[in-house]
């Protein structure tokens, strides 16, 4: 009997595969279970459908991704730090301030989890952000630290 596995069985194959299996198995195991369906017309149907829906997701995530990256390379943060009587920082800027920063000046929300710095900021001046947006694809931001008045 051909099914359609709906869930990781060990032993037999993977999510979405269609394998050949003896009709007391099915019936007795993976039916009850739900860990199968009967290979027929609409289940194969329904999993191209599901197939298809999984890679558009994917598509409008990678534009957006895009579209994010492109405006993040055109974008400056200006950031506004305290420091002391001699030009050093009391703490350092984070990644955090950078994605609330980016997010009130510009409305660009970006997890601070997906921003790198090469190192920490704990002087004033210009530094370059990379942003992993998505696999493979990242973009640059600006960071301007200046001295709050």
């Amino acid at each position: 009997m051909k099914v359609i596995l709906l869930k990781n069985v060990p032993g037999q194959g993977k999510e979405g595969e269609v394998i050949n299996v003896s009709d007391g198995y099915a019936r007795n195991f993976l039916f009850p279970r739900k860990l199968a369906a009967e290979a027929g017309a609409q289940v194969m149907n329904d999993l191209k459908n599901k197939e298809a829906a999984r890679l558009h997701k994917i598509e409008v995530e990678k534009a957006a991704a895009r579209e994010c990256a492109e405006k993040l390379s055109q974008t400056t943060v200006k950031i506004f730090a305290k420091a002391g009587a001699d030009g050093r920082f009391y703490g350092s800027v984070t990644t955090k301030d950078i994605s609330e920063a980016l997010e009130k000046q510009y409305g660009i929300s970006v997890d601070k989890r997906k921003m790198q710095l090469s190192e920490s900021i704990k002087a004033f001046g210009t530094y370059h952000v990379e942003c992993k947006l998505y696999t493979e694809i990242s973009g640059k931001l600006t960071v301007v630290v200046t001295e709050q008045k």
